[in-house]
């Protein structure tokens, strides 16, 4: 009981990089009409302004993966932290545009590292069994993250006018220091360290996660798996052999994810609302019931990512967003200004995202690629995961402004027809099984 407390302790600390993830990602959302009255923004502006953060990520989710395998998973987490912190306080003072997108690229570093990072050190200290539902909960911080900035944005709109958007992405600067100092009580991955040439302390850690009994086992699969391969990992490696299909299963999945539209729907909500036909106040509010069936449905995903297994979850999840993504293309094209059509599909296609791929493309991610090349094949995934995010929330003002909410969210409903293809026949099953066990059946 004790060591599963500590687990679940460590795990609730390393996901809160995923809860500033969700508060920095969707803070903007509330944030938009504000600042495109104060810079002066066209549609094109103001996809830079939300899509800045973009580059950050793609920079960030790049570079943390060879970083943590250099200088280890914690400290890395470290340096996110304070970039949060920069990134929150900078964007609240700004006073020109300029200023306001370097800050907001700073945070994205951050945002694209610890979204790297935290599942990635979440699935190497989480036993088998429980990996699955320990790594969702990085995703249940991330919409607990996008919920809270949904209620505080409605808080000081109303009581701040126009200067709200100072309070918004200011307000994320206390929840960056409290992840600052709870991660100097967290301990470095265990397979880091084994990794990087320290089994003692491996071992200690081990035994603090599973108990004296599991230890020696575990560390023989781990030395099994590393078996001379201390060496240095060449970029080309990744793309070799069996590997190569591991990287084409981990990249395409982690794209679909985003190119499904969901951020389009997470930065723009109000955006989308208001293009058809509700009052700002209303699209807020509106905004609001987004977050909530957001995080009600990732608890179905943590209850079941470990008893149905992760294929099932994601095959469900692409027939719920098909249906949902159709039904709001219909809404857009046949609604009465304010009508309810588009609400209602929205919530069914962020529920069917938000039980299935939301949280499972984590879990399978940073399961399937083996330990010597987690860190690094990790950070090819998620450059590209981001850079597809980059592509959506660049272009989506744009869509949504000149070709309507049919047009936009039609492209969404086929990839997300397709992302049921590629998960049949791409997609392991790795339910139960320790990361060493994946690594020996896929490598």
């Amino acid at each position: 009981m004790k060591k599963n407390t500590y687990v679940i302790a460590i795990t609730f600390i390393a996901a809160l990089g995923g809860f500033l993830f969700g508060f920095d990602t969707a803070v903007i959302s509330g944030a938009n009409p504000f600042i495109q009255k104060y810079f002066q923004l066209d549609s094109v502006s103001l996809g830079w302004a939300v899509s800045s953060v973009i580059v950050g990520c793609i920079i960030g989710a790049f570079s943390a993966g060879f970083t943590s395998d250099l200088l280890g998973r914690k400290k890395v987490l470290i340096v996110t932290a304070v970039l949060f912190t920069l990134s929150a306080i900078g964007t609240a003072l700004a006073t020109n545009f300029t200023f306001f997108i370097f800050a907001r690229i700073l945070g994205g570093i951050g945002v694209g590292a610890a979204s790297a990072l935290s599942p990635t050190y979440i699935a190497e200290i989480a036993p088998a069994d429980k990996r699955g539902r320990l790594v969702s909960i990085n995703q249940l911080t991330i919409v607990i993250g996008i919920l809270v900035v949904y209620f505080t944005n409605l808080i000081f709109a109303k009581s701040f006018g126009d200067e709200s958007w100072r309070w918004m992405l200011g307000s994320e600067a206390l929840p960056a220091i409290l992840f600052f100092i709870l991660l100097f009580f967290i301990p470095e991955s265990p397979r880091w360290l084994y990794k990087n040439n320290q089994p003692e302390k491996a071992r200690e850690v081990l035994r603090k996660l599973e108990g004296e009994s599991q230890v020696k086992e575990e560390l023989k699969e781990i030395e099994e798996t590393l078996h001379g391969q201390h060496e240095k990992i060449a970029f080309g490696d990744l793309f070799k052999g069996k590997m190569s299909k591991i990287m084409m299963v981990g990249i395409v999945l982690a794209m679909l994810q985003q190119l499904v539209g969901i951020n389009a729907i997470i930065y723009y909500a109000p955006n989308i609302f208001a293009s058809a036909g509700a009052g700002l106040e209303s699209a807020l509010a509106q905004t609001v019931a987004i977050g909530a069936v957001n995080l009600s449905f990732t608890f179905v995903a943590i209850n079941l990512v470990d008893r149905l297994g992760r294929k099932p979850l994601l095959l469900a999840g692409s027939i719920g967003m098909t249906v949902s993504l159709t039904f709001l293309v219909f809404s857009f094209m046949s609604d009465t200004p304010g009508g309810y059509g588009v609400l209602f599909s929205i919530l069914g296609y962020i529920a069917s995202f938000a039980a299935t791929h939301a949280a499972v493309m984590w879990v399978v991610v940073s399961e399937i690629f083996p330990n010597k090349y987690r860190g690094s094949a990790m950070s090819v995934s998620l450059f590209l995961h981001w850079s597809a995010t980059y592509l959506v929330t660049q272009t989506f003002p744009w869509m949504l402004e000149n070709k309507g909410g049919a047009f936009s969210f039609g492209i969404f409903a086929v990839i997300s027809a397709l992302s049921f293809f590629f998960v049949w026949f791409f997609v392991p099953e790795t339910k139960g099984k320790s990361l060493e066990q994946i690594e020996k059946e896929l490598v």
